[in-house]
């Protein structure tokens, strides 16, 4: 009996240490975006991640608009996933330097820095209240080493996600809100 109450306090403890690194590293970054330290921001940030989630997001709803009047043959989602995906890509580029990825973050103004279009906006990351208990209740877990926040009390706020990975926990997406992909999406040529 000792043994098993030893496991579940064990396994206790690894759950509490488990969602206070995660709670500690979210209020890390909420607080990098507050005082718009964009340095700070990108070491606690995984680029790769959040360029490929914003990419697949802009993607789909490229498909979305170009199957929105007819299905999409095979061969046509292959062309626009490719094409469509390189052009995603650059326009992504552009949101992830330093300075457009700290904008994003702290005021949820999503632009074209180049012809500055404004997209639409997502919940600002500054305003997020960081008290454990609010913030335990925006955290939703998505894998083993991920889990998303929402920046609102809706899902068209937007959220972010962040994983786990080497020595902590690190900005690996951004949810954006329905209306700003699909402002994006009629942005990208049709053919």
């Amino acid at each position: 009996m000792r043994w098993l109450i030893g496991i579940v306090v064990v396994l206790l403890a690894l759950l509490v240490i488990y969602v206070g690194s995660a709670v500690w590293s979210a209020k890390g970054l909420v607080d990098a975006v507050r005082s718009g330290n964009g340095g700070e921001i990108l070491l606690r940030t995984d680029l790769p991640r959040v360029k490929r989630s914003l990419t697949d997001q802009i993607l789909a709803a490229y498909l979305d608009r170009l199957g929105a009047k007819r299905p999409i043959k095979p061969l046509e989602r292959m062309l626009a996933n490719t094409y469509g995906a390189s052009i995603a890509d650059a326009l992504v580029s552009k949101l992830l330097t330093e300075e457009n990825l700290t904008k994003l973050l702290r005021t949820g103004a999503v632009t074209d820095i180049p012809q500055n279009a404004q997209f639409g906006k997502l919940a600002s990351l500054a305003n997020l209240d960081t008290s454990a208990l609010r913030l335990l209740g925006r955290i939703s877990p998505v894998k083993l080493v991920e889990f998303a926040i929402a920046l609102g009390d809706d899902a068209d706020s937007g959220g972010i996600s962040l994983h786990f990975e080497g020595d902590g926990w690190k900005l690996s997406g951004v949810q954006l809100p329905a209306a700003a992909l699909r402002t994006m999406a009629d942005s990208l040529p049709v053919k």
